[in-house]
């Protein structure tokens, strides 16, 4: 096989790279043929985890660099954000920034208006690396997800062949209907004609499969007008206000327009530097020196991480160097640093700067904030005033609907850190002005006073942007902007397009999968590597990867841009993958792949390529998702993640049903649906570091349950001090204390349970003077905090003589046989409860459940399993995301059977 560096068809090349052929041969084909070992049968995808002593250096893990394709337009990294918001709507972009081949970004065949920002992306904890220890239950897990999806592809081939049905005799394949079936369903007020596998021709595919509006009046300034449906599309709120349920609401004929109105009151600034006490000063060379305001302010922000829990950054030399360079920069362009003479001082090294006289001053206050002793009345006013400052800002009237802004705080001067060898960590992140931001609002709207003696940058109406305020920050020139917050309709809506995106890929699986396996064959060498690429996004959920400025950004991989040396091939068909993923997150796997897949992996790595080489240097993402795109409008590599992770987490919830299990306590229930989110979390790679903290928080469970064994056996002990005979009817065994609870361990217990009265005691004093200072009332002697504690000394004398006689006296109010063994009954329901929490932790310790549940599987799959099992919602979403998924809650509160 012969490589060209200059071939005319080849624009990936860089101009010192070795560059795959454009074709393949049918005589390198078969030289591989020869060369590769026959495959076992089975064990396809299985993931192992290699040890840190086979690859490279976990800690030097981040200087492993790669080398970029310098002559694919690079991405611009001042065009690029941080802050998981969308690009300015209406801003000129440049060329570089227009190519970037993000897989979050919308698909250049889309119906995207150019005016249209970005959607922010809601995965920043996901930790991309997937479980060796449990690699068999994923491809266990994968085999099944094939077998289900077969079996509706071919329940879809029958319906096909099935003759066309009326409209009222037919049900949706895809997801029963919550009502009735036999109702026509319209949209926009026209009723939906179905094709003969049960598919509207004319359906929203943007609209819940299991549910659709009925008509609606006609648009009026280019929006529906939502029309009466059996189900109202507002209902009252919990502050009494009309809620507005826009998910059965019909669909508006321009989506690219946000709103018709928008009023808000602008943005939050953070509050002013405060200067430092005269006589503290930063040291340089040994003397006092007079830092300009601006640098004293700068020099405060490496104060701040000096403390145990950052101070690994200040032993960065990036970060260190990056610092001083900004730090110096500032004090020159303030006028400069002074001695006690007012005269001139150069500050040229780093090492020289004597920070301590400034922490120690910075660590008082710091410490006199936490340990200031409030009355309750005091830090009730607290709260007052800051939710008094707040309160303007916290809503904003979005088509005069109350919305809560998410970050409506412009961000604070710091320290800039990135993530993982960000070449820009240790930069001052600069104080934000009104003069930086842009404002967007309705036209007839009150625009925000900008504060006092300032004005705003600029003042917009673009009613195709979701933002409020943009401005642009000065470390990597990324634009920052202040959203809707979670809860809001808007982004109501976001994520529930993206999983009705996830249900549609459903549809189009199978001839997606047909057509990457058929051309992992290819002769084209751009289509072989992309059919590569796209099994290891489907089976292995690599990530599509972007190109990156080395110089500028973390050097951090995808799928896409893998290079020669993050792979090693071990015949017959394993693959190591060995890089930095999302976050600068180490991905070190070993991977058992389908034989053709390895075959093609040594045709990409074939000589003269060697480190630093491209292995897919004909294919890049922005290429591969117009090609997805050609499959399913707007489909890109990200929608394969979260598609198989609610297929998967449907199926297995579906098992639940027969489960006995699944008829046990709420406490049982809960464990199996996290059982179920584990799986997911094993197939989509979630992995976290096990917490330093996992073995001592495993040790308290272990002494609670232990806590309550034991007062498990002073119970039973207490029924034979009533009734000796008992012992002869329960058994011996039934009164033997466990056998891992000793005396050493009893006596340690015994002293935790004085200490811990002795403390509920003086904690309860406390609050009970602080209510009566509040009420202006005589607050309570010392002498009534030692007769309180007087039944400290009584617990420590019962335990005493527990000890020396081997016997427990009955206790409570008329304490009987029956009482006591119905005590027994519920601490061994406690103990159950806190055995299965226990389990449940330390199999979570490795797994990142959090980013499955909240970012790639479908919200609506929790509410319905919530639902039919009789399992609070509350168990499975706090507060936070009840309100971010309230549009999942209500729209299947009356569809049992809902389906992904």
């Amino acid at each position: 096989m012969g490589y060209s560096s200059s071939d005319d068809d080849m624009p990936l090349a860089r101009p010192n790279g070795r560059v795959s052929a454009a074709r393949v041969t049918a005589s390198v084909d078969k030289a591989l043929d020869r060369s590769a070992p026959d495959a076992p049968a089975g064990g396809e995808n299985i993931v192992v985890r290699r040890k840190a002593s086979d690859g490279m250096d976990l800690d030097n893990a981040g200087n492993n660099k790669r080398k970029s394709r310098t002559s694919i337009s690079k991405i611009d990294y001042k065009d690029e954000s941080d802050s998981d918001a969308a690009p300015l709507a209406k801003r000129p972009r440049s060329k570089k920034a227009l190519e970037s081949d993000s897989d979050d970004e919308p698909i250049s065949k889309s119906k995207t208006n150019k005016s249209t920002p970005r959607k922010p992306v809601d995965d920043s904890s996901d930790d991309d690396v997937p479980l060796g220890n449990l690699a068999k239950k994923k491809a266990a897990i994968e085999k099944e997800a094939a077998k289900a999806s077969q079996a509706i592809r071919a329940n879809d081939a029958k319906k096909k062949a099935t003759p066309k049905k009326s409209i009222k005799d037919e049900s949706d394949d895809d997801a029963p209907l919550a009502k009735s079936t036999t109702k026509k369903r319209q949209s926009n007020g026209i009723v939906g004609k179905r094709k003969s596998n049960g598919v509207k021709e004319e359906s929203d595919s943007d609209a819940p499969i299991s549910k659709k509006s009925k008509a609606s009046a006609p648009a009026k300034n280019g929006r529906a007008t939502p029309a009466k449906s059996t189900k109202k599309s507002e209902k009252e709120g919990e502050d009494g206000e009309p809620e507005y349920e826009w998910w059965n609401a019909p669909k508006p004929e321009d989506d690219t327009i946000k709103w018709q109105t928008l009023e808000h009151n602008g943005v939050l600034f953070a509050p002013p530097y405060e200067p430092l006490p005269k006589h503290v000063k930063l040291m340089y060379d040994g003397i006092d020196v007079t830092l300009p305001l601006e640098a004293e302010e700068a020099a405060s922000f490496w104060v701040a991480m000096m403390t145990p829990a950052s101070s690994h950054h200040l032993e960065n030399p990036t970060f260190r160097q990056n610092f001083f360079n900004d730090f110096v920069e500032i004090i020159k362009k303030a006028g400069g640093a002074k001695n006690a003479a007012g005269e001139k001082i150069q500050i040229k090294s780093l090492d020289k700067c004597d920070f301590s006289k400034m922490y120690d001053n910075w660590l008082a206050k710091t410490e006199a904030k936490k340990n200031k002793n409030l009355s309750k009345a005091e830090k009730e006013a607290a709260k007052a005033e800051k939710e008094k400052l707040e309160a303007p800002y916290v809503q904003c009237l979005w088509d005069g609907r109350p919305q809560k802004v998410g970050n409506f705080r412009v961000e604070p001067p710091s320290l800039f850190r990135g993530r993982g060898e960000h070449p820009k960590t240790g930069r001052v992140k600069t104080r934000v002005w009104p003069e930086q931001i842009t404002i967007n609002i309705g036209r007839d709207a009150k625009i925000p006073e900008p504060p006092k003696g300032h004005k705003w940058k600029a003042v917009q109406h673009d009613q195709k942007a979701t933002w409020l305020a943009m401005w642009q920050e000065n470390i990597n020139g990324a634009y920052k902007y202040v959203m809707l917050g979670a809860a809001s309709d808007v982004k109501g809506q976001s994520d529930f397009k993206k999983f009705e995106k996830a249900r549609e890929l459903k549809k189009h699986i199978e001839k997606i999968r047909r057509d990457y396996t058929k051309e992992l064959k290819s002769e084209v060498m751009a289509d072989r590597q992309r059919a590569t690429a796209m099994y290891l996004i489907d089976k292995l959920a690599l990530r599509a990867g972007n190109e990156k400025d080395t110089e500028n950004e973390a050097d951090t991989v995808g799928c896409c841009s893998l290079k020669y040396e993050h792979i090693t091939l071990e015949p017959p068909n394993k693959v190591t993958f060995d890089f930095l993923g999302k976050d600068s997150i180490r991905y070190n796997e070993t991977a058992t792949v389908d034989a053709q897949v390895f075959k093609n992996f040594k045709l990409f790595k074939k000589a003269p390529k060697t480190d630093g080489d491209d292995l897919f240097d004909r294919l890049t993402t922005s290429q591969l998702n117009k090609h997805l795109n050609s499959y399913m409008q707007g489909l890109t590599a990200k929608v394969f993640r979260t598609f198989n992770a609610s297929f998967t987490m449907a199926r297995l919830l579906r098992q639940l049903e027969t489960d006995p299990r699944s008829k046990g306590s709420i406490a049982e229930k809960v464990k199996l649906y996290n059982d179920c989110n584990r799986e997911v979390a094993i197939l989509c790679n979630h992995k976290r570091s096990v917490g330093a903290s996992h073995d001592q928080q495993m040790q308290k469970l272990g002494d609670r349950i232990k806590g309550l064994r034991y007062q498990q056996w002073r119970t039973k002990m207490m029924i034979l001090d009533i009734d000796p005979s008992q012992k002869k009817k329960k058994g011996a065994a039934y009164f033997q204390i466990d056998e891992d609870i000793d005396k050493e361990w009893i006596l340690e217990h015994q002293q935790f349970l004085v200490e811990e009265q002795r403390m509920k005691i003086t904690k309860k004093f406390e609050k009970d003077n602080e209510k009566l200072k509040a009420e202006n009332e005589r607050t309570l002697p010392e002498k009534e905090l030692k007769e309180r504690l007087l039944a400290v000394k009584e617990l420590e004398a019962k335990f005493k003589k527990e000890n020396k006689s081997n016997k427990v006296e009955a206790e409570g109010r008329g304490p009987t046989v029956e009482k006591l063994v119905a005590a027994v009954e519920k601490l061994d329901d406690r103990v159950k409860v806190l055995e299965m929490q226990a389990e449940d932790r330390d199999g979570n310790k490795e797994v990142a459940l959090g980013t499955s549940k909240i970012n790639y599987i479908d919200p609506r799959l929790t509410v319905v399993f919530s639902k039919k099992f009789d399992v609070p919602i509350e168990k499975f979403f706090s507060k936070t995301l009840r309100d971010k998924f309230r549009w999942a809650i209500k729209s299947v509160e009356d569809a049992d059977d809902w389906e992904f």
